[in-house]
This record gives structure tokens, C-alpha cells and sequence, in this order.
């Protein structure tokens, strides 16, 4: 079946709007460890979350192109506060924040610690109205494990818009790849807060990032200048 022109032109702005948006200068801005340290909301925010050492950080490096943004680690539990990111230059359009979630799951940290990270997470996903997409980290070698499961039904039980990015797809060969893909489809074709599409990223070769860029693009508005 031949592709629509309409279609191609529409994925070809939008995958140009997100490099534009990503070639702007991202910065840290805060980070919290309790819901009442949160900033006011402003603009747009989308979450980035994931099991322990999955590659949250190492992919908000890569989408933002800037490798020390935020801090990477081989220790599983390394991020421990929810960490905000975004550019100050907008162009006059409302802001678009990048949060780097703790992550679930196993972490080299006491009981008490990690109840207060997962504790600090359910507060934001459920009270920041602000808050229009949560990228769910999958490890592609692994696929979905019971503790993202969990993840999804908090989710789904937030009314929180999710979606499946795949990481370490570089890992993984490409039939095996395509299989995890359906058979991660076909695990969230009936949950009532996951949208549809899957995202197979590495953050290595650089794949699936200029997805990721568009993807958040179009979630923030944002658009391609117009031509006078």
C-alpha cells in the first residue's frame, strides 16, 4: 500500500520540531525529595520512569544531547529525587519540563528510603495536573517484569497517560526485537492509560531518539516556526 504524502509530510514536521526543540539549550533546574518542595506547575511536563538502572538518565542525556544533564550510574537506586530538566529559550511558547523519575524496583538502599522515593513518586503522579505523559523504560533484553506491571496498574488507577519506551534495543536482534514489540502491544491493548505506540530506543547508537524528540514535541505543542 502506497503511503500518504499527507502522512509523510506530517512525520517529517513533526520529527523536524522535535529536533528543533532539542537542539535549544536544556538545563537542570531542581531537584525535590518531598512533594511540597515541587515548583508551582507551569507549561508542560512529561516524567521519565522505570525499573532500577534501566536507563532513565543515560536516555535524557541522549533525546537532550547533553551527556552530563543527568547523572548516570552503574548502581542500581542511584537517582533518588525527582529531577527537573528544561530550556529557558522557548521563543515565547509555554515551557516543556523533562523529569527524571527515582526508579522502582530493586535499589542498593535501605527499606525506609526507598518507601519514601516510592512514596515521593505516587504523590507526583497523582496530584501534578500538569503532568501530560510518563515514559515508561523497559529494558528491550528483558521485556515487561512484574514490577512494571505494578507501575502500569498506578498508572492506569492515576488516570496518567503512559507509554512504552524500549531501551537497550541495540542489545537485542532484530526479529527478537519486533516479537518483544508485539507481544508488549498486545500486554497493553486493554489498559485503560496506555497509548498505543511503542518507542525501541538505545541510547548508544542513537536510535529511536529523534521519536522520543518528536513524541515530546507534539505532547508540548510545540511546533515548526511559520513562514511568513
Amino acid at each position: 500500500m502506497d503511503q500518504n504524502p499527507n502522512d509523510s509530510e506530517a512525520r517529517a514536521a513533526a520529527l523536524e520540531a522535535g529536533r528543533l526543540l532539542f537542539a535549544r539549550p536544556w538545563e537542570f533546574v531542581t531537584s525535590v525529595a518531598r512533594y511540597d518542595q515541587l515548583v508551582p506547575p507551569a507549561g508542560v511536563e512529561v516524567a521519565f520512569a522505570g525499573r532500577s538502572n534501566v536507563g532513565k538518565s543515560s536516555l535524557i542525556n541522549a533525546v537532550t544531547g547533553r551527556n552530563g544533564l543527568a547523572r548516570t550510574s552503574n548502581t542500581p537506586g542511584r537517582t533518588q529525587l525527582l529531577n527537573f530538566f528544561s530550556t529557558a529559550d522557548f521563543g515565547g511558547a509555554e515551557p516543556i519540563t523533562i523529569v527524571d523519575m527515582p526508579g522502582y524496583g530493586y535499589a542498593e538502599a535501605p527499606k525506609k528510603t526507598v518507601d519514601a522515593w516510592t512514596n515521593l513518586i505516587f504523590d507526583y503522579l497523582r496530584g501534578r495536573p500538569n503532568l501530560r505523559r510518563v515514559f515508561v523504560l523497559v529494558d528491550a533484553r528483558h521485556g515487561l517484569k512484574g514490577n512494571d506491571l505494578a507501575a502500569l496498574k498506578a498508572l492506569d488507577t492515576a488516570a496518567v497517560t503512559y507509554q512504552i519506551v524500549l531501551t537497550k534495543a541495540d542489545k537485542v536482534k532484530p526479529p527478537a526485537l519486533e516479537k518483544l514489540v508485539s507481544q508488549t502491544i498486545e500486554a497493553i491493548g486493554r489498559r485503560p492509560a496506555a497509548f498505543p505506540q511503542i518507542i525501541a530506543t538505545s541510547s548508544e547508537k542513537g536510535t529511536g531518539l529523534d521519536e522520543v524528540r518528536a513524541t515530546i514535541a507534539e505532547i508540548g505543542g510545540f511546533r515548526l516556526p511559520s513562514i511568513a
